[in-house]
């Protein structure tokens, strides 16, 4: 399966989209953060989930890249 750089870029484009733009609730925590958190209001409950999916950002980007890289020279 031969795909170019363009349609694996807009998939990987769409996807994130997709993930970013879904109005689900994200459950990004883990139960001790959850129960700390029952007592505030509910925004600064949404902004913690948030910021824990900016945390998640950097490692899975980088994973990707490697991936990619690795993929690109394994036949060198």
């Amino acid at each position: 399966m031969n795909l170019s750089w363009r349609r694996v870029l807009i998939l990987v484009v769409f996807a994130a989209a997709v993930v970013l733009l879904a109005h689900t609730y994200a459950d990004a925590q883990c139960s001790m953060c959850r129960a700390s958190l029952t007592s505030v209001n509910s925004r600064f409950m949404r902004n913690f989930n948030i910021g824990v999916l900016v945390l998640l950002i950097p490692p899975v980007s980088i994973f990707c890249s490697l991936f990619i890289v690795l993929r690109k020279y394994r036949n060198h």
